[in-house]
């Protein structure tokens, strides 16, 4: 079942600026899908199009199946979740507890559903016991899993998140992408950054306004004119490895220090 299916859609704002340029891809249900592109893409716009906050110029824009337009927006927004690249955008309640339980009271949830969804997604990120406290006080990173956890306690069919690895610590950066990587959930990220991406999806769409290129990571790293083009870096494994390769030395193209360390083992032991 195809979840997102965003087709030939192009949008400008009031003062003519274009943001998103006859764009065509498809997500499937289940699936972890990057937005990879340079600042000033088009990413977030993408997002507010595909929440039903904006409304395409051209081309249309189906979610689960059925047309996003002005008459089904709200309807359909409750089965999506969007959580922002700043998360003080989006906390504003005194206590943690009443943030995350702000979402589904007001989709009109009765209490003690709204009771167990709050309790399960403390858990699921890793703020158990943070429900009295003021999210002002809170560091960024736990910022950014409270507004996750207000998106889930909404219980979304898909979530998109934008930038969600962005101003975190080494610290915060590892508890959020492991928040991440337990959800089970279509999941639509928009980043700049290639590590990121790696670490929470499966495959990438790379846009700079419309489409340069889409595919799975050993696909599109190899492509050096495309990641020049959308201004984007490859990890520095992968680099490394390239440099490699230049000197007659191919051993592949890893994508994690995981992958690199299984190839060098691999190839030691044949030597020896």
């Amino acid at each position: 079942m195809t979840s997102i299916s965003v087709r030939n859609v192009s949008y400008r704002y009031e003062d003519g600026t274009l943001a998103v340029d006859r764009l065509s891809f498809e997500v499937a249900k289940g699936e972890r899908v990057a937005v990879l592109g340079p600042n000033g893409a088009g990413k977030s716009t993408l997002f507010e199009l595909l929440m039903g906050l904006r409304f395409p110029q051209q081309g249309s824009i189906h979610i689960m199946g059925e047309d996003l337009h002005g008459g089904s927006a709200s309807r359909l927004r409750r089965h999506m979740g969007l959580v922002f690249q700043d998360p003080d955008d989006q906390i504003f309640m005194p206590r943690v507890w009443d943030d995350i339980a702000f979402g589904p009271i007001n989709m009109g949830l009765p209490e003690d559903v709204v009771r167990a969804n709050v309790h399960r997604t403390l858990e699921s990120t890793g703020l158990a016991g943070f429900d009295g406290r003021a999210p002002h006080n809170l560091s960024r990173g736990e910022k950014k899993r409270v507004a996750i956890a207000g998106v889930l306690a909404m219980e979304p069919d898909i979530m998109f998140l934008d930038e969600p690895t962005a101003e975190l610590d080494c610290q915060g950066r590892r508890d959020l992408i492991g928040v991440l990587n337990d959800l089970h959930t279509t999941m639509l990220v928009a980043t700049h950054e290639v590590q990121t991406a790696l670490e929470i999806t499966d495959r990438a769409v790379v846009i700079d306004h419309s489409k340069l290129g889409e595919g799975t990571y050993p696909e599109l790293l190899s492509n050096k004119d495309l990641l020049d083009r959308a201004s984007l870096d490859a990890p520095s494994i992968t680099r490394l490895f390239e440099l490699l390769e230049k000197d007659g030395i191919s051993l592949g193209r890893p994508t994690s220090v995981e992958q690199a360390a299984e190839i060098l083992r691999k190839a030691l032991l044949s030597r020896s």
